[in-house]
């Protein structure tokens, strides 16, 4: 891994095997938060919700480059910090006419680490 592959996030990413990605620990994410890392190249968000589930898009917005790790989430969507454009989270598609985000699979391993698997869901 690269430095700057490092500098996405404070936990380091390793590959379990073809196109899944351990990311770390899952509490490395608040509940309610997302969290950038860099995976194969690409900027990939983690979003924690508040029931503990799990969800990934493509980290960058589509209209401007915005930081979708720190946009404002809910149970459904989260909102480009920069200019509020929306996209489903289970999806990627977007609420607001905007290109869609690509989606991602992540779960946890049996030691709670977070799994990003990065073949199509």
């Amino acid at each position: 891994m690269s430095t700057s592959e490092a500098s996405t996030s404070k936990a380091s990413t390793s590959k379990a095997s073809a196109g899944t990605h351990v990311l770390g620990p899952v509490d490395q994410i608040p509940l309610g938060e997302g969290r950038a890392f860099a995976v194969d190249g690409e900027q990939v968000a983690v979003f924690r919700l508040r029931d503990g589930s799990l969800r990934a898009l493509a980290a960058v917005c589509p209209h401007k480059g915005g930081p979708i790790a720190d946009g404002t989430i809910d149970n459904e969507v989260v909102i480009c910090p920069l200019h509020q454009h929306a996209f489903e989270l289970a999806t990627g598609c977007s609420t607001t006419g905007t290109e869609p985000l690509r989606a991602y699979r992540v779960d946890t391993d049996g030691d709670r680490n977070l799994v990003l698997e990065t073949g199509q869901v």
